[in-house]
């Protein structure tokens, strides 16, 4: 069974010059959809080298046409994650959920790995890792299972994130991104997935952690001369202090301001709040923060 917190070695599969040929597409491109969206992932030799399965040949072929249709990189990518195999998605969910019933930390961690086997990385962190937390939450709200059996989902959860933060690639873009959560927020494992996700496509990313004082996210962000700050709330009585936090922020110079959570899905928790919202798809968030932030100097 492939680790995903691990350094791959499988030689199965195409090279990236193979599968250029194959689809009329220039290697860079396909390095680069890898690079901003994190995909496909190929598995990488010993040399480490790409190779890719026939189900990510066939992905990147339906990226290649819908952008001959006429779509964005972005969407057409989108497209292509949509098409993949949802019933894996299901079953991922399920085993998730039933290894935390048992209390089993080794078959939540395995069924979040096989799921990144087949849908990537990405995908397993935002359509099995985020959703399984979910599920064991609300069971427990309905009385149906235990505190803890919450707990060691998390915690199995937070340690598989850690592993994948460790193995991404070394990071490209300018200024690091600090992320924390507001000060009287608790839930972390959210911005910990998404600070996952940012640090595949490039950003170093400095993770504050839940209930950062509104002080400390200034000194961190000056002392680090950060490129962006990340807030995030997910209780509504969380969301004044956020503000509060974004607020101080926002008049540093130089400095993307962005926020998220629940408690600011709509349109009126978000009225006057300084910075940008990411949303809640934390695939489409990472784009948001890369738009705002990649952009050349001014003059």
């Amino acid at each position: 069974m492939l680790r995903n917190d691990y350094p791959l070695h499988m030689s199965s599969g195409r090279s990236i010059s193979q599968v250029a040929d194959d689809l009329g597409l220039p290697i860079a491109t396909i390095r680069s959809w890898e690079r901003r969206y994190g995909f496909p992932e190929p598995d990488r030799t010993d040399g480490k080298h790409r190779r890719y399965s026939a189900e990510q040949i066939e992905a990147l072929r339906v990226v290649r046409d819908e952008i001959t249709r006429g779509h964005r990189a972005a969407e057409a990518v989108a497209i292509a994650r949509s098409a993949g195999p949802r019933a894996v998605r299901n079953d991922a969910l399920d085993r998730f959920a039933e290894a935390a019933d048992r209390l089993d930390a080794e078959g939540i961690r395995d069924a979040l790995v096989e799921a990144a086997e087949v849908v990537g990385l990405d995908r397993a962190i935002v359509e099995v890792a985020l959703p399984g937390i979910r599920r064991i939450g609300d069971r427990w709200k309905a009385g149906l299972c235990d505190v803890g059996n919450e707990h060691v989902a998390t915690h199995t959860v937070q340690q598989w994130l850690a592993g994948l933060q460790t193995f991404a690639p070394p990071p490209y873009r300018p200024g690091p991104l600090l992320l924390a959560c507001a000060p009287t927020e608790l839930h972390s494992i959210g911005i910990e997935a998404f600070g996952v996700i940012l640090a595949r496509r490039g950003w170093s990313c400095r993770m504050l952690g839940p209930m950062t004082p509104v002080s400390s996210l200034v000194a961190a962000a000056r002392t680090s001369r950060a490129a962006g700050v990340i807030v995030t709330a997910q209780r509504s009585v969380g969301r004044r202090s956020a503000i509060d936090a974004l607020v101080a922020v926002s008049t540093m110079r130089d400095v993307g301001v962005f926020y998220g959570g629940n408690a600011f899905t709509t349109e009126r928790a978000r009225a006057e709040v300084p910075g940008t919202y990411l949303g809640t798809d934390l695939l489409a968030a990472a784009e948001t923060v890369a738009a705002a932030l990649d952009r050349p100097p001014a003059g």
